[in-house]
C-alpha cells in the first residue's frame, strides 16, 4: 500500500509539471547558456570597459591565405598590372601541368586549345571577338589582372581559382602564347 501511494504521489505530480504553461520560459539550470552576453566587436565591451580591437595588425596575412590583390579593375589598373606584377611561382613542369589542366576548366571553352580564340563557344557563335593571344601585347600581369577582374565579356574567374592557380593558369597561357 505504500508503494501505491509513492506512485499515485509521482503520477499526479508528473501530470502537474507537465502540463503547465509551454509558451513561457520556466527554470533556467545555466542561464548563461540561454542569454548569452553580446559583444559589440569594436565597441567598449572590452576588459575594463577599454575598445576591443578586432583588426589584424597591418601587413598581415591570414593563415593559408595570399597577398591582397589590390589594383583596381580600371584601364589604369590594367595597364598597371601590366607593368608592375610578375609571376612569383617558379616555372617548372608541376607548375605548368596544373595550369593546364586549370586553363582546360575555364579557359579552354572561349579561347581555344591552343589559345587561339576558336574555342567551342566561338565555334557555335555564341561569342565572337575573342581574342588570339599571339594578337594581343600581354603580360604576366595582364593575363592575372584579366583572370582576377574580367575584361569585356569575360568575367571574373578569381572566385573560382586560387592565388596559386590564377598564377600556373599565366604560366600555361604564356606557354601557349609562345607557341602561336
Amino acid at each position: 500500500m505504500k508503494n501505491f501511494k509513492l506512485i499515485i504521489a509521482l503520477v499526479t505530480l508528473t501530470s502537474i509539471i507537465s502540463c503547465n504553461d509551454k509558451r513561457t520560459r520556466q527554470l533556467q539550470y545555466m542561464p548563461d547558456m540561454y542569454v548569452s552576453v553580446p559583444y559589440d566587436v569594436n565597441g567598449a565591451n572590452g576588459l575594463n570597459g577599454e575598445p576591443v580591437n578586432s583588426k589584424p595588425v597591418a601587413g598581415t596575412i591570414p593563415r593559408g591565405g595570399h597577398p591582397s590583390y589590390d589594383i583596381p579593375d580600371t584601364n589604369e589598373g590594367y595597364e598597371l598590372a601590366k607593368t608592375t606584377r610578375t609571376n612569383p611561382l617558379e616555372a617548372n613542369e608541376a607548375n605548368l601541368t596544373n595550369g593546364k589542366a586549370m586553363y582546360d576548366i575555364y579557359c579552354i571553352s572561349c579561347h581555344g586549345k591552343n589559345g587561339d580564340g576558336n574555342g567551342v563557344l566561338s565555334q557555335r557563335d555564341k561569342f565572337s571577338g575573342i581574342p588570339n593571344y599571339k594578337d594581343r601585347d600581354i603580360t604576366a600581369g595582364s593575363i592575372y589582372h584579366v583572370i582576377m577582374h574580367g575584361k569585356n565579356l569575360m568575367g571574373s574567374h578569381a572566385s573560382q581559382t586560387t592565388y596559386t592557380e590564377r598564377w600556373q593558369i599565366v604560366q600555361y597561357v604564356e606557354k601557349l602564347r609562345s607557341e602561336l
